[in-house]
């Protein structure tokens, strides 16, 4: 089942063209590995999809429903753009934790703040709330920090803290899961542990959108792979195709500095 469909999408930045025509699906379940250089368009592709950054042209259409099309100004309304967001969760590079919050209230603020819009909430405040909270404990569990619950970030370390992140995107059950480069800010000591979470999740068959350099990570954890250069799909397909034989000179060529470089 189709849960994502990009049509024809594209962003520019004065005369920089960042996206180019990008067009590709996802089917619910399913893992996309994004790769390429510096600069290729992933990260602003995936800051399109959350709506931090506007598209120029195109169209983004989830469950089968238009939920953006640059022709269409009523699906770019600010309280529409609010909750189209929520289909998308998005693992940043650098955390963006609450330092004044502690592990447990980063997770369960944006839901708490959610549901103040719910009818019942002055009727039900306390059911509401404590179970937002034990939602908030099963995920941080579900990442392996139930003994963190009480400390505040900068009493974590960098693969704790994107730990965090990622149970904070969890807590509003998106439709998809988006990951920018999630281990790039980290120590390669603290790398492993934030991989073995989304592993985890892959294994559970959780949509995700993975932009990584990561090239090992990708080719043995998605289910399909998106190859970028300069703001155009270059090549995609299945991660053993595209990484045991790529049809593009160009992915042949990232590929093998790549290898260059890891070596």
């Amino acid at each position: 089942m189709t849960i994502l469909e990009v049509q024809n999408l594209e962003k520019s930045f004065g005369d920089l063209d960042v996206l180019q025509g990008i067009d590709f699906s996802l089917n619910k379940g399913e893992s996309l590995a994004i790769i390429g250089s510096s600069g290729s368009g992933k990260t602003t592709l995936l800051r399109c999809l959350n709506f931090l950054e506007i598209p120029d042209r195109g169209k983004i259409l989830v469950n089968g429903e238009v939920i953006f099309d640059a022709e269409d100004p009523s699906t770019q309304r600010e309280g529409e753009v609010r909750k189209k967001r929520l289909h998308f969760g998005l693992v940043f590079q650098n955390f963006n934790l609450f330092p004044q919050y502690t592990t447990l209230e980063n997770v369960v603020l944006a839901p708490k703040l959610l549901a103040k819009d719910r009818p019942d909430y002055a009727k039900n405040k306390k059911t509401l709330l404590d179970e937002i909270d034990t939602k908030g404990r099963v995920l941080l569990d579900q990442v392996g920090l139930t003994d963190k619950l009480s400390a505040y970030p900068h009493m974590l370390s960098g693969g704790q803290q994107q730990r965090v992140a990622i149970a904070r995107a969890l807590a509003l059950e998106p439709d998809i899961l988006c990951f920018d480069e999630p281990t790039s800010a980290l120590d390669p000591e603290l790398t492993g542990e934030v991989l073995k979470v989304i592993r985890t999740l892959a294994s559970r068959n959780t949509t995700m959108v993975i932009v990584t350099h990561e090239m090992d990570f990708a080719r043995s954890v998605s289910d399909r792979v998106i190859f970028m250069d300069e703001g155009l799909i270059v090549e995609q397909g299945d991660p053993q195709e595209v990484f045991g034989n790529p049809k593009e000179e160009r992915t042949r060529k990232f590929l093998a500095r790549y290898k260059e470089t890891d070596e």
